[in-house]
């Protein structure tokens, strides 16, 4: 099962494995473990970012498509931007950062360079596009996507896309059921009338959507702990709840429901989604089936409000 990436010229299963959690919360073996769970229930997409768990992520998936022969066979996406030691998306930054990811992934090519939006205020846009004309011209990146972008910024990166610079052809944006006013608006009009392929991040919230620790007691008091925390309230609760009803009656995990909420919405085309154990893809992978009917959309929105 594959979906073309927009106009990228890449096809990637219905969502994305994100990496976020290799090398901070799961450790190597865990994570091939996942990585070859995913591959074997037919995905064939990672994401991950320099600056994740201090680039350990980018070392332990480097090493997983090395050890398995798989690069040919693997889409991989990367985020650039935000490491400390090459900061930004200035020309000499986002070479450097291009190359240090390379190395750590132990291959010549990135398939899909995602630009940090949020990490540079100063680079203009067609600088930062410019470098990355040379790097695809290098043979080091096929295509560019954005994170962190304004609908203006796309308007612009899209005129000068028209002046002969690289195209954005797909945006990660924080999107789920508890968070939708980044997407829901000027961005997701703008990605539509661009034929943008939208591979939303966070789409469980940091796993609270998958059911994962439902009181303040049990969370704890870590980075991940305060983001789940964050959650825990009324309307939390009340998501929680229609995910369980629906799961229920749909015979799939909470996280397999958010998935297909996920997946249902306009312009969306391969969700982003970090794994923390190998159960949980089996369980994301139902949800790549599940296709709800428009009372359940509204439902689970209305639930959500």
């Amino acid at each position: 099962m594959r979906t073309p990436l927009g106009e990228s010229g890449l096809s990637v299963f219905p969502f994305i494995l994100g990496g976020s959690e290799f090398g901070w919360h799961v450790d190597l073996e865990s994570s091939h473990a996942i990585l070859d769970g995913y591959l074997e229930l037919g995905g064939n997409a990672v994401h991950t970012s320099d600056s994740y768990a201090g680039g350990r992520s980018e070392h332990i998936l480097g090493q997983w498509i090395h050890s398995r022969g798989l690069r040919d066979e693997v889409v991989v996406s990367v985020r650039v931007g935000g490491h400390p030691e090459h900061p930004g998306l200035g020309p000499v930054n986002l070479v450097r950062a291009v190359e240090a990811s390379l190395t750590a992934l132990r291959t010549d090519r990135i398939d899909l360079l995602y630009l940090d939006g949020g990490s540079d205020r100063t680079t203009a846009l067609e600088d930062a596009l410019a470098t990355v004309q040379w790097l695809v011209e290098a043979g080091k990146v096929r295509a560019v996507g954005a994170f962190g972008f304004t609908a203006p910024q796309l308007v612009e990166a899209r005129i000068l896309s028209s002046a002969g610079l690289p195209r954005l052809t797909t945006l990660d944006v924080p999107y789920n059921l508890l968070r939708r006013t980044d997407f829901e608006g000027d961005l997701r009009l703008v990605a539509g009338a661009q034929s943008i392929a939208v591979t939303p991040s966070q789409t469980l919230e940091h796993g609270f959507l998958a059911g994962h620790h439902r009181s303040r007691s049990r969370v704890g008091a870590s980075v991940r702990g305060a983001q789940l925390a964050a959650s825990i309230n009324r309307r939390g609760t009340r998501t929680l709840k229609a995910l369980d009803a629906l799961g229920a009656e749909l015979g799939v995990s909470d996280a397999a429901v958010a998935l297909a909420w996920v997946l249902a919405q306009k312009t969306v085309v391969a969700p982003i989604v970090n794994v923390y154990s190998p159960s949980h893809v089996g369980e994301l992978v139902q949800g790549v089936g599940v296709k709800l009917g428009r009372s359940q959309l509204a439902e689970l929105a209305r639930a959500a409000a």
